[in-house]
């Protein structure tokens, strides 16, 4: 047994649908829809409910009311979904610090070092399980086994509100059956090619010769797949990384053209963004504006400010300069903001060489004055008078 890993996966049902649930009852049973309001919006999640119409993520919205018209279509409440998830990922890291999310619902832990104290996988899948659901009030499907691979595959046969182990040393028996499309990396490109080998099943693969395999997908592909086939994944989980940006963009309902028309909409961008910058406790030096033109085509552009800033106003500056840099008689499908270039926090930092420390401090002041503002009476409780007309 020695050198052994006992590897979580835990993934919330259906979360941003049952967070939905959980806070308004009478949507309990419901085929609830969380999705964008607008025409081009996407579906971000479904209650079991509404999949038993079609109804899956990343579908249109559009699409999701001809299928289920009978169904509850809301829109999503980020700062909520963040809330719960927090709570949940809090309760995770109780048991082990090696905890790596891969979205706010899910995540892979690795409770190896954790048996003493709480047993093995299974009892701390179990344990959290039941944590989730009786303090949180949300259920998880949970995977168990020696590897990340098999662990995420569990979780998944377990939904909704499962676990499902698979035993030491049994990863490869447990992925034979499975179609080869379980497998991360094989889409239905890579499916279709090896089902021209005769390949349907992971056993299958586990056994066919690697070189025949390349002569279909190349070696490196074949090398990944027979390996991930035979059970053999020895990725580690890693903890969480700090955030690289943090950005906010908008996806328009109608095209828009023109500076006048798509100003309002920076603005409250580089407001969410420097809101968001300051509850992470983040100040950045690098601000990039995205711009995605009807026929899709996407062009960026950024800047670097001369100190490190939290501030809406400093990154609302730098993003309108970048606005002049691109074409404005186009129509405009998204445009979006974020800040990277992480600096630690100073003291009375100012926002660009020229402005005074004095006023750098007066910024932070209000800035935190609205941010108390905000948490006690909503996000929207105070916001740029430029925005008033968004009402």
């Amino acid at each position: 047994m020695a050198g052994r890993r006992a590897i979580l996966h835990l993934d919330l049902d259906a979360f941003y649908a049952s967070v939905e649930q959980l806070d308004e009852p009478a949507l309990r049973g419901r085929p609830v829809v969380v999705a964008g309001p607008s025409a081009r919006g996407v579906v971000c999640a479904a209650s079991y409910e509404a999949r038993r119409f079609g109804v899956r993520s990343a579908m249109p919205t559009v699409r999701a009311r001809r299928l289920c018209p009978e169904g509850v279509f809301v829109s999503p409440r980020f700062p909520r979904y963040e809330e719960l998830s927090g709570r949940v990922f809090a309760m995770y890291r109780e048991y082990t610090p090696l905890v790596e999310p891969l979205s706010l619902d899910e995540a892979f832990l690795d409770v190896t070092a954790s048996e003493a104290l709480y047993g093995g996988g299974r009892a701390v899948a179990e344990a959290l399980r039941q944590r989730v659901k009786a303090e949180v009030g949300l259920t998880v499907s949970a995977g168990v086994a020696e590897v990340k691979l098999a662990a995420k595959i569990a979780s998944d046969l377990g939904k909704p509100d499962g676990l499902v182990e698979v035993p030491a040393g049994g990863t490869r028996e447990f992925l034979s059956p499975l179609p080869v499309s379980r497998l991360w990396g094989v889409g239905k490109v890579t499916e279709a090619a090896l089902a021209k080998l005769g390949v349907h099943r992971i056993g299958q693969l586990a056994a066919a010769p690697e070189a025949l395999v390349a002569a279909a997908l190349g070696s490196g592909a074949a090398r990944h797949l027979v390996a991930l086939a035979r059970g053999d994944d020895p990725r580690e989980v890693v903890p969480d990384e700090p955030s690289r940006s943090v950005g906010a963009e908008e996806t328009f309902e109608a095209d828009l053209t023109g500076r006048a028309a798509l100003l309002p909409h920076l603005l409250a961008q580089a407001e969410r963004t420097a809101r968001r910058l300051r509850e992470a406790g983040l100040r950045g030096r690098t601000v990039t504006l995205k711009v995605k033109y009807s026929d899709f085509t996407l062009v960026t552009r950024r800047c670097t400010l001369a100190a490190a800033t939290d501030d809406g106003a400093a990154v609302f500056a730098a993003a309108r300069e970048q606005l002049e840099r691109v074409e404005l008689d186009r129509p405009v499908r998204l445009i979006g903001v974020s800040v990277s270039g992480f600096e630690a926090r100073a003291e009375q930092l100012g926002l660009f060489e020229q402005r005074p420390a004095a006023d750098a401090a007066r910024r932070a002041a209000v800035n935190a004055a609205v941010d108390a503002v905000n948490r006690r009476f909503g996000r929207e409780a105070i916001r740029p008078a430029t925005l008033a007309d968004d009402d």
